[in-house]
């Protein structure tokens, strides 16, 4: 098993990191400044925090958002028509991202794929708490 990824593999890894954390933060500002709920705004922003990864020179030098095939919007990203609809596409979009990091750090750092295997799990969890009808 190596210890560093191929270059090419960095941008994998700084899109999903950045998705992920983009997805967590507008859930958590909706909880926070929205429906001013403290105990999931919390929880979401301790997530966010957890979804790090120190090796910021190779992610920085691997970026090429200019040149980025799909950079153009998507028509189904620009269908939402509730906060709910906004809520739940970033759910799956943070969740989605967890995975593909837990999958790239099986590679390079196991300690790593499982922290964000627990993110997922995480995610999941407070999908459904926060959207279950009540």
């Amino acid at each position: 098993m190596s210890n560093t990824f191929e270059p090419s593999l960095y941008r994998v890894i700084d899109a999903n990191l950045n998705r992920l954390k983009e997805g967590v933060r507008v859930i958590e500002d909706i909880a926070r400044y929205v429906n001013n709920d403290k105990a999931l705004a919390s929880k979401l922003k301790e997530i966010r925090h957890q979804s790090r990864i120190d090796d910021l020179q190779n992610l920085l030098n691997s970026r090429d958002s200019i040149n980025d095939v799909l950079r153009p919007t998507v028509t189904s990203e620009m269908n939402r028509d509730s906060l709910e609809s906004i809520i739940i596409a970033n759910y799956k979009r943070a969740q989605e991202s967890s995975r593909v990091l837990e999958e790239m750090y099986k590679i390079v750092d196991p300690a790593l794929s499982e922290n964000f295997k627990s993110l997922r799990y995480a995610l999941y969890q407070l999908e459904k708490e926060n959207l279950i009808i009540k």
